[in-house]
């Protein structure tokens, strides 16, 4: 049971975001002890360097050494991750990406629908004989 007036706990997928909002915002490499300010709750410093390291594990964020810290910049945009994320659990699947991407599609919004329809085309018109995503135009994507 939590101690009275003490934070309740957080789930780490909530402190993740909440550390990844931080650098968003930033715009500029931070130490854990910056993210730890800035996040402006009681966290340790060594939870939030925790966090960080996960988020360095999973490739969503990169760091490299400022005197003996270590310092951390978002790989991706907000959106840019939520992307990645998505190509992480479609090759997880491996041979089955049909019917993964078939789910997907079958649970969109009618308007989500057609935006997505409008950015394939905009990818099919503005790529040559090898697109952005690498293959002959006309090819069916796998």
């Amino acid at each position: 049971m939590a101690e009275p007036g003490a934070t309740p706990r957080r789930h780490s997928g909530e402190l993740e975001a909440a550390v990844l909002n931080v650098l968003w915002t930033a715009g500029a490499s931070m130490t854990p002890a910056d993210v730890q300010r800035a996040v402006g709750t009681d966290l340790a410093r060594s939870t939030v360097a925790t966090v960080l390291a996960r988020l360095h594990g999973k490739g969503s964020v990169v760091r490299g050494r400022v005197g003996r810290a270590y310092s951390y910049t978002p790989k991706h945009d907000a959106a840019g991750l939520a992307a990645a994320r998505m190509h992480d659990e479609l090759d997880k699947r491996g041979p089955d990406r049909h019917a993964v991407l078939a789910g997907f599609v079958s649970r969109l919004s009618r308007g989500d629908e057609a935006l997505l329809r409008r950015l394939l085309d905009v990818e099919d018109a503005t790529s040559d004989d090898t697109g952005p995503s690498g293959m002959a135009p006309g090819t069916a994507r796998s």
